[in-house]
């Protein structure tokens, strides 16, 4: 079996517009050659980030887009604010240009004037940053990308992928402290909410893919808004309304690696007029899901924000009913990040009709856990990550759920490494593909969190998570036994690990507001009022 087998052909994508798949002399729909690295936790990220931002030269080019900026946040310490970062790099001749969605209004908690100040401060420094609303009603643009291309030093060039955002609550480590720089979540998470995400670092010619990504929205035609009172705000204060000419496209960097990467995207099919990248919309990150789950045979490993909506769920649900000896773990967040009274109830509903199918296809094949840090306190899991039998693995934006899949703009990640990983077992899945390295050491790193494999679980805990059967039995047991340290009133020494069989009594409440006809009256299946119901299909 080869990585065909595994990620979508160009026909396959369902969106002939885009250039992304005429991009090589070889009709490839992925590229091949390349490195990528796993950046667990945000201040590993921002690290990183900032000290390429920092090294790059006039004439460098950089381009971002991001569901939310905070100009004040700290990339690693006073004075590495994003906002001040990004705008002395413009100041010493980099070409900066940034996307950032426009938002709705801040009183619906999202972050129309955080984005409106990063674009004020950047344009003043000389950079382009425009305020992007040419999504659907309700919907965002949710991309988190990062493009680092240099000037006559092609083997610097980066590209960033993932779940982080250049924002608040984002800069948290493996301690789960969280972030000192915070917005409120729920009251469970604390003054500073403990934050698990996951970017990907992505080097070779998949970087020119990325920068494609973003030169076809950059180059989009239509008016950064529709709204008659937005376009009257931007003439009133003079915002930058229109994208200025990008330098040409450079060559692809050379070949670096063993990886070979595809993106996967979801664009809606927008009212009136489409992207002229996708006139119809493009589902290819369902679709590539789709492909991936028809080969899953041994262990599926999910880290997920929402987890959300039966209609996503069940192709997990299919790949269950139609194989016996197939696992599903998924980490999630304990609570969801609202906990008010009409908002906690909408965003459980989504999660629990979605487990209960999960289940019924399953039963205990399937294992849900949240996380907790030393303290106690949830972690607030923001990661999109899947694994697929050690084979496939995705990181990138976009969340189980149906907006992720049809209504907002999502950029991921699929990695195939054409590298066999050599520790047993070698073939879990039994179909001949093999364990790849990136997929399975991936999954591993993030399992050696959770268990906190090295902060006492011993290396024969390490070893034995290689194979599915006992990597979900470890999981089990780390859960039980800290669950049980709980139930028992904290005696003694706090077991190792971190995870936590998901479960709450609000959970219950919800059940029994399920039960009755009222809550169809309330939210759809993907926790949002009726009036937001999604129709898009995949």
């Amino acid at each position: 079996m080869t990585h065909a087998d595994w990620l979508l052909l160009p026909a396959e994508r369902g969106n002939p517009a885009t250039c992304l798949d005429r991009r090589r002399p070889d009709g490839l729909a992925w590229s091949t050659g390349n490195h990528v690295r796993p950046l667990v936790h945000g201040a590993v990220y921002f690290a990183e980030l900032l000290a390429a931002v920092r090294a790059m030269d006039p004439g460098d080019l950089l381009m971002f887009t991001d569901w939310r900026g905070d100009p004040d946040e700290r990339l690693a310490g006073p004075g590495t604010e994003i906002g001040s970062v990004l705008c002395r790099a413009a100041e010493r001749g980099v070409v900066v240009k940034g996307l950032l969605w426009r938002s709705h209004l801040d009183s619906l908690h999202f972050s129309q004037e955080e984005n409106l100040h990063l674009g004020e401060e950047l344009g003043r420094a000389g950079g382009e940053c425009l305020l992007d609303m040419r999504v659907r009603p309700g919907g965002s643009h949710h991309q988190k990308l990062v493009v680092l291309r240099h000037r006559g030093r092609p083997e610097l060039d980066v590209a960033y992928v993932g779940g982080i955002d250049l924002c608040r609550n984002r800069n948290d480590d493996a301690t789960h402290a969280g972030d000192r720089q915070s917005f409120p979540l729920a009251r469970a998470y604390g003054p500073h909410p403990p934050w698990h995400d996951v970017q990907l670092a992505l080097r070779g010619p998949v970087v020119g893919d990325v920068e494609a990504v973003f030169r076809e929205r950059w180059q989009d035609p239509a008016p950064l808004s529709r709204s008659p009172l937005v376009r009257l705000r931007e003439r009133m204060h003079r915002e930058d309304i229109s994208a200025d000419p990008l330098p040409p496209q450079t060559p692809d960097p050379a070949p670096c690696g063993t990886h070979t990467v595809q993106l996967l995207r979801t664009y809606p099919n927008r009212l009136l007029s489409g992207y002229p990248f996708a006139p119809d919309g493009e589902r290819s990150i369902a679709r590539g899901y789709t492909k991936a789950l028809a080969r899953a045979r041994s262990l599926i490993y999910l880290e997920d924000q929402y987890l959300w909506s039966p209609k996503v769920v069940a192709r997990f649900a299919r790949a269950l009913r139609d194989h016996p000896r197939l696992r599903v773990i998924a980490v999630v967040p304990s609570l969801p990040d609202q906990d008010g009274p009409l908002t906690l109830p909408m965003n459980l509903i989504g999660r629990i009709t979605a487990l209960d199918e999960l289940r019924r296809a399953g039963g205990d094949r399937v294992a849900v856990y949240g996380l907790e840090n030393r303290a106690g306190t949830p972690v607030y899991v923001h990661a999109k990550v899947c694994v697929i039998d050690d084979v496939w693995a995705s990181v990138g934006s976009d969340n189980i759920n149906l907006r992720s899949w049809t209504h907002d703009s999502e950029l991921g990640c699929a990695v195939y490494d054409e590298h066999p990983d050599p520790r047993p077992p070698s073939d879990p899945a039994g179909l001949g593909d093999g364990a790849r390295a990136f997929a399975r050491e991936l999954r591993l790193e993030l399992m050696r969190e959770h268990v906190e494999a090295e902060a006492g679980a011993g290396a024969g805990v390490v070893d034995g998570l290689c194979d599915p059967v006992s990597a979900f039995e470890a999981f089990a047991a780390s859960a039980a036994a800290l669950d049980a340290w709980h139930a028992d009133g904290r005696p003694g020494p706090r077991p190792p690990g971190r995870l936590r069989a998901y479960e709450s009594p609000e959970l219950s409440l919800t059940r029994r507001l399920l039960a009755t006809p009222l809550h169809h009256l309330l939210v759809d299946p993907d926790g949002r009022p009726l009036g937001m119901r999604l129709r898009g299909k995949f």
